[in-house]
């Protein structure tokens, strides 16, 4: 699996022909999958997911002319037969995983059983925007604010702090961002943050994302990670903790 990890989704050209390397083909020869599942917790989340899976959203990821386009609705898969979601899971090209709540992504994620399918699609591209670029990363710098939304005996909430740790690196979004939600999305709260984590953090405005490929020279060893922006990002390394 290869991944492009974004903060607000393919929101320039650098990152559209990272996609496109990426699929090693055009984006309009190319099917996808989109995920909408992390916007629900959200007020507004429904109308949300329909901005997200019909490409009206503030990034355009599900409008950007793909040969074929399907939703992959993960709170149902628990309740149908794999038989009927997963070969189709197995033969896409992209799959696209919107933002919203990370814990509440990652925690239908792992009910679904998609986490363990996932390191398994070798041909697959992953293309996360927001939450659904964090939960790929062992750590959530949200999960403060994700908790806020549920009981405390919810089991949504009960590893708020984890990603998935599907990459070697962790990462904040939306950095700089001038909408008030996202005012503690500084970088100096990031390097705060970042200081405390055992892994590289990458702090990521809305033109920059995370282009993550296998080593073909070295099978087995942590993923490349390339920094692709038309925007501002930093790299802080792995805290003290770390070793």
């Amino acid at each position: 699996m290869k991944l492009l990890l974004t903060s607000g989704g393919v929101t320039n050209q650098s990152i559209l022909e990272a996609l496109v390397d990426l699929l090693g083909k055009p984006v309009g020869e190319s099917r996808a999958l989109v995920v909408p599942t992390a916007i629900y917790p959200f007020a507004g989340g429904t109308s949300g997911a329909h901005r997200a899976v019909t490409g009206q959203g503030a990034s355009p990821l599900a409008g950007l002319g793909w040969a074929s386009l399907g939703i992959l609705e993960l709170t149902a898969l628990p309740s149908i037969p794999r038989e009927a979601w997963v070969p189709e899971l197995e033969s896409t090209d992209a799959l696209l995983v919107w933002g919203g709540n990370v814990a509440y992504l990652a925690y239908w994620m792992r009910q679904s059983s998609l986490a363990d399918l996932l390191p398994r699609l070798e041909n697959l591209v992953y293309v996360g925007v927001s939450a659904g670029s964090i939960v790929t990363t062992p750590f959530n710098g949200d999960a403060e604010s994700n908790r806020r939304i549920f009981p405390k005996d919810s089991p949504v909430v009960e590893r708020a702090e984890e990603g998935l740790g599907l990459v070697d690196a962790t990462m904040w979004v939306h950095v700089g961002h001038p909408d008030p939600i996202f005012a503690d999305h500084t970088m100096a709260n990031v390097e705060q943050w970042a200081a405390g984590r055992p892994v590289t953090t990458y702090a990521l405005d809305d033109q920059s994302a995370l282009k993550v490929t296998d080593d073909p020279e070295h099978p087995g060893s942590p993923r490349r990670i390339e920094v692709v922006s038309e925007g501002i990002w930093k790299m802080f390394p792995a805290g003290p903790s770390a070793g």
